[in-house]
């Protein structure tokens, strides 16, 4: 289960900038996961739960997931499209030659201090 990984790493990277801002809670942590990142947004919040309160900083902070669209783009025709519907080949085109633009990302967007 790496959403327990994921969760550690944010954890650790809200401490440093609360440690940094002078924070002393956070009532909630926004973060953007690919819609092909492979991140079970289930999981990832239970690990939260879990994890961040045992963080004196994060002890009751909700966790807030946004979904990136996975979007591809075709190199033979030059459009995009919507990966999870259509894969890696285009439906413009019916070329393989395509390259994931965005959504497999994992990133902390929000912070929000109390």
């Amino acid at each position: 289960m790496h959403e327990l990984g994921i969760v550690f790493y944010a954890i650790d990277m809200v401490e440093d900038l609360g440690r940094e801002n002078h924070l002393s809670s956070v009532s909630s942590v926004t973060m953007s996961i690919g819609e092909v990142s492979g991140v079970i947004p289930s999981y990832l919040a239970d690990c939260w739960r879990w994890a961040a309160d045992r963080s004196d900083l994060l002890r009751g902070a909700e966790l807030r997931v946004e979904t990136i669209d996975a979007v591809t783009v075709c190199n033979a025709c030059g459009r995009t499209y919507p990966t999870v519907e259509n894969g890696r080949t285009c439906p413009h085109c019916g070329s393989d030659d395509t390259v994931l633009l965005r959504g497999n990302e994992i990133e902390v967007k929000e912070i929000e201090a109390c």
